[in-house]
């Protein structure tokens, strides 16, 4: 079962929160504003935040850049992840995925379940590595945020969580990238 080995150091990662969305701003994003505010309550360091507006273009170019920074160690997005035309960002990101994360959505769904439903279908949260920057896509409602980092990523993002966590495999995330 899982469980907090305290024998071992917390280590503070490097986070960046991109909010997609046509009409929020950095001074009404209560989702960015959730993660935000649970990233620091966790330890780590919010080394960047933005808006952009759901467009392909922009959502790449700010993820991309930010996956080719060494202060940042994790992406995560949120909104742009329903059906509508305007919701583009898995589209836009997975693509770029050098490995998926298959298992994320299925806990994000399972746990969304337990508080939403049915309604959880409406959603295309996913997640993967870009070169060896972890990438997680939420749904734009601070509910979703919310279940995301306190049923997820708060516990991989923890090198001190057992059996296993991200943490622990940073340093080998770019193995494929030294083979021959």
């Amino acid at each position: 079962m899982a469980k907090s080995d305290d024998n071992r150091p917390f280590i503070p990662l490097g986070i960046a929160v991109l909010t997609v969305s046509d009409t929020r701003t950095l001074a009404d994003d209560r989702s960015g504003d959730t993660l935000a505010d649970r990233i620091a309550e966790a330890g780590h360091r919010l080394v960047d935040r933005a808006i952009s507006p759901d467009d392909k273009e922009a959502i790449a170019e700010r993820v991309l850049g930010w996956s080719g920074n060494d202060a940042i160690d994790v992406i995560i997005t949120t909104g742009g992840t329903g059906f509508t035309g305007r919701d583009v960002t898995p589209d836009t990101l997975e693509p770029h995925f050098d490995k998926r994360m298959e298992g994320f959505s299925a806990v994000f769904h399972r746990n969304s379940y337990d508080k939403i439903g049915t309604s959880t279908i409406q959603s295309r949260a996913t997640a993967g590595l870009i070169g060896t920057t972890f990438v997680f896509v939420l749904p734009g409602s601070p509910g979703a945020c919310r279940d995301a980092w306190d049923g997820i990523l708060k516990q991989q993002l923890d090198y001190r969580h057992m059996p296993c966590n991200f943490v622990e495999i940073m340093p080998r995330l770019d193995e494929h990238l030294k083979r021959s």
